[in-house]
């Protein structure tokens, strides 16, 4: 049989010109899948909805486009409004059938595995005996640590030294555990020479880094236990005109290695303007003397304007004159702790008699994770850089 006898069949072609016959077929065929892709396409992206975008529609969400072998695609009809993504040469739906990845719930899982492993909070209260330090802490944190203690008479604060105390508390709050240490510092400022009296607090804060760190580089790190000093709350005497040289060489020995807080005590003896003055006083000479307190962190953008608002009056009570008692009164028909003096009562949790509410949301409520986070991220990490500086092969 000739080979030019298969013209109809289209076997001529192919004989003739293997090459060519290949390249038209190769051709015809990413012709049909692309039609049958835009069919797909089309099929698929049953996105936009009638209602939202007529057929009419001008709007650049309904175009009439041309795409291989010179269709226009139409949008096809769905009931959901998809979002569409524009490139050069195609259009790539996102499909809301699902609103969200879910992401968003990253955290509430972080919240559930922080609520069931527990919280732990140290801190650490400085000052003078006579200031109030037992009964702020237990107003702060409507508990009574320190029911079995002895006081000391005269003779005894005069010979004992500084000395290192912890009580550990659990508090269970609507389901969240808070592992609560206060660590006192009893005898501090009572010895006739308090030169050297902030050695004992300093040890301390040294010690409890060093354990940390040990057990960081151990072999079992899972559950290590966090002792290190997160806050200190250092407590100024009213009576004076300012910081006193204890009060200085104290801060100035731990500034780096604790978050100070510096509290004015027993607000109540003196007057609205006479609160004022100290405060200003005490600023100045903490600028003076360039001691490190923790600085309350800026508001983020998307801060609520309530939160904004808090904030700023916790860096304007900064020192705090406070107000500590256990007493609970009747006031106006509520209940409340207060001081009771014979010319008048002393609200507790007022702020316009005290700094104690700004105090405890800054401690509890608003601040707790930025003292901890600036105790592992800047406290510590200062201090295991300087062990390694000093001794780069230590273990």
């Amino acid at each position: 049989m000739d080979e030019h006898t298969l013209n109809d069949s289209g076997t001529e072609s192919l004989l003739r010109d293997p090459d060519t016959s290949l390249c038209d077929s190769t051709e015809a065929e990413d012709k049909d899948e692309s039609i049958h892709s835009c069919h797909i396409f089309g099929s698929s992206s049953s996105l936009a909805e009638d209602k939202t975008h007529p057929a009419d529609d001008k709007s650049p969400l309904r175009p009439k486009m041309s795409h291989a072998g010179h269709m226009d695609l139409q949008w096809p009809k769905c009931d959901e409004i998809y979002d569409v993504i524009y490139y050069t040469n195609q259009i790539i739906f996102h499909c809301p059938s699902q609103k969200y990845v879910g992401i968003v719930t990253l955290p509430n899982q972080v919240q559930q595995k922080a609520v069931k492993k527990g919280f732990v909070f140290n801190l650490m209260v400085v000052g003078e005996s006579g200031l109030g330090k037992s009964t702020l802490v237990n107003s702060l944190f409507h508990t009574n640590l320190y029911m079995d203690r002895c006081m000391p008479g005269v003779s005894e604060k005069i010979a004992r030294t500084v000395s290192i105390t912890k009580s550990t508390l659990d508090i269970v709050e609507e389901g969240v555990n808070l592992r609560l240490t206060v660590i006192d510092t009893p005898g501090f400022g009572d010895a006739l020479n308090n030169h050297e009296s902030w050695k004992a607090a300093v040890h301390y804060v040294d010690q409890e880094m060093e354990k940390y760190r040990r057990n960081e580089i151990g072999l079992n790190r899972k559950n290590i236990t966090d002792n290190r000093v997160h806050c200190c709350l250092y407590f100024i005497s009213p009576h004076g005109h300012g910081l006193k040289p204890i009060d200085v060489n104290f801060m100035k020995a731990l500034d780096q290695k604790v978050n100070i807080v510096p509290v004015l005590a027993k607000a109540d003896s003196l007057t609205p303007k006479e609160t004022r003055n100290m405060k200003a006083k005490i600023l100045s000479e903490i600028d003076k003397f360039k001691i490190r307190i923790f600085q309350v962190s800026e508001c983020d953008p998307y801060n609520e304007d309530l939160f904004k608002q808090q904030t700023l009056e916790l860096k304007r009570s900064i020192p705090f004159a406070v107000i500590g008692s256990n007493t609970v009164v009747e006031r106006n028909g509520r209940r409340v702790r207060a001081r009771v003096y014979p010319w008048g009562t002393v609200e507790v949790e007022n702020p316009s008699h005290s700094d104690f509410v700004h105090l405890r949301n800054m401690l509890i409520r608003t601040h707790m994770q930025d003292l901890i986070h600036t105790t592992h991220y800047v406290l510590y990490e200062n201090y295991r850089i300087n062990c390694l500086c000093r001794n780069p092969f230590l273990v």
